[in-house]
């Protein structure tokens, strides 16, 4: 008879290693040799601040970013496409408020392809008129679309309600319906000459190298990018918090049946110097699971949602800490003061099963998360663009493993003061005679 063999807790893990050097035209180059995975993952980032646009015109980066790829000096934007379609390649581009971040995979065979593209498409970018004019029409039906979004117009307005209106996390990144329409191609030209240049920048390549001469491919590609206007940006600085912030925000949305819901307050980055390892665990606790308060009171006590979910956002600096999720209209209210209560009730602390429930989660499922290259290559260009040390994640990782329930209550204390901002996008006639009485301070209608 066979003895069943024990099961064993597993062995701590660490984030896979990188390789760092830096290319003659102040390029920084980070390395991931992952062997087995045969589609290469490559992250560009380069540090830009939002804050830099002109009012006038915002959104002029992300429009700039989508535009990278649509012509070259070399190749029109058909026979780019077709270049990067032939070679098995795939290039996105967009911005956060920390930068432009450039992502390409493509197979093993045709990366010296594909960095040969990518340099194009960062160097010599035309910009053609015709391309112009039609993402600035795409990035306006967009708008439109995300206004039609509960998710998405609520979102927009909590930022409006969190942060001082003169600060540009205030508004959305991609730009408005006013904004979009006042910008040019010169805009466009001017905008990547100031912001895209390879001083500052980060390269991660990651996937299976073996046999790849990663570092005579990039020398003749990326190595030769160069952009003299190029002006890189100050240190990033957290976004201000709104002074009336702590009031909630209901937008009017006639005859809907549910009510999107949105909860938020300021809160750290990734590099708060009291450690980012409780806030993965919080977020998990709070709003990551069937089993998380909101979810278990909310959900599977109530039956009033699919799901609320909570969660630490950080910014390059600063950041937020929202709960959102959507409830039928007619229980809006209870489910808002269900929310607040719990979330305002677990600064009274969390439970041993909890912490440990959470710590297993956040730590355990590492792996996981970082199985392919692309992830691993997400990861390692994200603590470029914030500025943080490269065994960032198997430090936090380890802190996860080390946390106690002091830990967690501090963490949570620091940022849940008790004061919230809250969105709530639904019909405005069924939800605003159920806050009375469930909410204090002024209770704002704003319109779709």
């Amino acid at each position: 008879m066979s003895t069943r063999p024990p099961v064993l807790a597993p062995a701590p893990w660490a984030f896979p290693a990188a390789a760092e050097h830096l290319l003659p035209n102040g390029l920084r180059v980070l390395v991931h040799d992952l062997p087995g995975q045969y589609v290469l993952s490559l992250r560009l980032v380069v540090p830009a601040s939002l804050a830099d646009e002109p009012r006038a015109i915002e959104g002029v980066s992300a429009m700039t970013a989508r535009l990278l790829d649509e012509g070259t000096a070399q190749y029109t934007s058909e026979e780019f496409a077709e270049l990067m379609e032939r070679h098995g390649m795939v290039l996105g581009a967009g911005v956060s408020d920390g930068g432009l971040m450039v992502d390409v995979d493509v197979p093993q065979a045709h990366l010296a392809t594909a960095a040969r593209l990518l340099t194009a498409a960062l160097a010599d970018p035309v910009f053609p008129d015709d391309e112009v004019r039609r993402i600035l029409r795409t990035r306006q039906a967009e708008i439109e679309q995300e206004r039609a979004s509960a998710a998405h117009r609520g979102s927009r307005e909590l930022a409006r309600t969190l942060w001082d209106d003169g600060d540009r996390a205030a508004r959305p990144a991609a730009g408005t319906s006013g904004t979009i329409a006042a910008i040019t191609r010169d805009d466009i030209v001017a905008r990547h000459a100031r912001a895209v240049g390879p001083r500052g920048a980060t390269l991660v390549l990651a996937g299976d190298l073996t046999g790849v001469p990663v570092a005579e491919v990039l020398a003749g590609t990326l190595g030769s990018w160069e952009a003299s206007g190029h002006v890189p940006p100050p240190p990033a600085r957290p976004p201000v918090p709104a002074t009336d912030r702590a009031r909630v925000v209901v937008v009017d949305r006639p005859g809907a049946v549910q009510t999107e819901l949105l909860v938020g307050r300021p809160g750290p980055d990734r590099s708060t110097s009291a450690g980012w390892a409780p806030h993965p665990v919080l977020a998990f606790v709070l709003g990551g699971s069937p089993s998380a308060r909101l979810d278990a009171v909310l959900r599977e006590e109530k039956g009033y949602t699919y799901g609320i979910r909570s969660g630490f956002r950080p910014r390059a600096a600063g950041g937020t800490f929202v709960t959102a999720g959507s409830v039928r209209t007619e229980v809006t209210g209870e489910a808002l003061e269900i929310v607040l209560g719990i979330l305002d009730g677990a600064r009274d602390g969390f439970t041993d099963a909890e912490l440990r429930s959470g710590v297993d989660y956040v730590a355990k499922t590492a792996p996981g998360r970082y199985a392919t290259a692309d992830a691993v290559a997400d990861e390692t260009a994200a603590l470029a663009l914030e500025g943080l040390p490269l065994d960032f994640t198997t430090r936090t990782l380890d802190a996860v493993r080390a946390l106690g329930l002091d830990d967690l209550d501090a963490a949570y204390r620091r940022t849940a003061t008790g004061e919230w901002s809250v969105v709530l996008v639904g019909d405005a006639a069924g939800v605003v005679p159920q806050l009375e009485g469930r909410v204090t301070g002024e209770v704002t209608t704003v319109a779709l």
